[in-house]
Formats: C-alpha cells, structure tokens, sequence
C-alpha cells in the first residue's frame, strides 16, 4: 500500500512507535488521540501490510563489550543476480556483519560490522571476507565515534511531502 493511503493517525502511530516501540498500547492510545480498542487494530494492520516489521531494543554495543565498528565496501568479480545473491546469503550467516547494502556505483556492497576487537575484527577479514567466492576488492573504514544514530525514517520531513500535495 502505498504511504498516501496511510491516513495521518496511521503514521502518526508509526512515527510514535519509531521512537518508541516499548509503549503500552494505551499510552499510544492516547499520545494518537484514539481509543485503546481502534488503535490495537490500526497496530495490527501495519504489522500485516509490512509496514511494521518487527520491534527492537536498541542496545548499546560498547557497553556490551563490542568496541569495534567498521563499514566495509565490497567489489565482486562477477555481478549476475546468482553472484548477487550468493555474496548476501554469506553476509547473512556472519555474526560480524550487522547490515549488508547491495550498491550502484564503484562497490557493490557496503557492509557494516560490529566486533569486540580490532583482532576479532581482522581475523573475521581475512578468514571469511576476504576469502570467500566473487570477492574482487575489500575497503575498510573503521568508526572512530557516530555522531548520529538513528534508526528509521524522518516522519516529519514524509508529514511536509503529503502537506505539500494537499
């Protein structure tokens, strides 16, 4: 369904639950406007059209021991939709790689890893990464600190774009 068929109470609750998925369905309720009954069934109905794909604690990775991020860009030797495909199914079963983006342009892939260690981090590198079918070349980035991290999408600036068309 495309996001103009979503009626502002519709995406208010999902800008409500973006920032905060741990909310009682009364506090929605309420923070929404409606009552607690309409609300659940609203919840229900992006969960089942795919709007809502799940909910998350956000942790903190450092605090967790993982000291080491890196993005990695990634060039394959070949780019049919097999290869495609097959290089996603392995960034999939590595535990080290948190996000995995196919690309247009000079890489094809941008992953971003997660590591307790610079050594965890470089023995993931050369013993799976860098060793595994298709890969042509790899460029690492390591995090030196986020200044932002925000999961999800700027309700506010989508409210503008449908202000606009109206």
């Amino acid at each position: 369904m495309p996001i103009s068929r979503l009626d502002p109470i519709d995406r208010l609750i999902l800008s409500e639950l973006q920032a905060d998925g741990k909310m009682t369905n009364v506090e929605l309720a309420r923070r929404v406007g409606i009552s607690a009954p309409p609300c659940l069934r609203r919840v229900r109905t992006l969960e089942e059209q795919g709007y809502i794909k799940g909910y998350h604690a956000k942790v903190d990775s450092r605090q967790l021991g993982f000291e080491v991020s890196v993005f990695v860009m990634v060039g394959l030797q070949r780019q049919a939709e097999a290869d495609l495909t097959d290089f996603e199914n392995r960034c999939v079963s590595w535990p080290l790689v948190r996000e995995c983006h196919m690309l247009n342009g000079e890489v094809d892939f941008m992953l971003k890893c997660v590591a307790p260690d610079l050594s965890s981090f470089q023995s993931f590198l050369t013993g799976d990464l860098l060793t595994a079918p298709n890969v042509g070349s790899v460029k690492t980035s390591l995090v030196i600190r986020a200044a932002k991290d925000e999961p999800g999408v700027p309700f506010e600036i989508l409210e503008e774009q449908i202000a606009k068309r109206n």
